[in-house]
């Protein structure tokens, strides 16, 4: 196809369809936790709070998703018997978040699994390095958003000066 140049080319496309892959792939190597990426996150967000010190509204803060994204996701983990959900004593309007023993048990298998991925990706990249990739993702990012705000209400963006 004529538009596969253009794609190459185009870090939009190419951090986009990254994104896609590696959370495919990441699903796979959790596969026999029987988690998805996600659920992963919200184990080892779970297991290293205080017991029932962690609210759904904060995960969904914390890893900058929707409240409705979260649910779905604690729902999931509590159909496996993963999870449980509580009302808060403190705010009737709102859940505590607490590990079932299964859930405890997965969770610190997934978080093994979590560091081992780091360890190899500071052996295979270097700290430094890794680090610098990370600044550079955030410049990009930083950079989208500077033009989704500048098309908000108008439809379309200006791209932003170099310096």
């Amino acid at each position: 196809m004529r538009i596969q140049s253009f794609l190459k080319q185009s870090p939009v496309f190419q951090i986009s369809h990254s994104a896609r892959r590696i959370d495919a792939l990441l699903n796979r190597i959790l596969r026999d936790e029987e988690v998805t990426f996600f659920e992963a996150l919200i184990l080892a967000a779970i297991f290293f709070e205080k017991k029932g010190g962690i609210k759904p509204s904060e995960l969904a803060e914390t890893f900058q998703t929707t409240r409705g994204n979260v649910s779905h996701c604690i729902s999931s983990l509590e159909a496996k018997g993963l999870v449980r959900r509580r009302i808060d004593p403190e705010d009737a309007r709102a859940f505590q978040l607490t590990l079932q023993p299964a859930g405890r048990k997965r969770a610190a298998r997934v978080v093994g699994i979590l560091d081992q991925m780091q360890g190899r990706f500071e052996q295979a990249c270097g700290t430094g390095d890794l680090e610098a990739m990370l600044r550079q993702v955030s410049v990009v990012e930083s950079l989208w958003t500077g033009m989704a705000q500048s098309a908000a209400g108008t439809g379309r963006f200006l791209l932003p000066e170099r310096s």
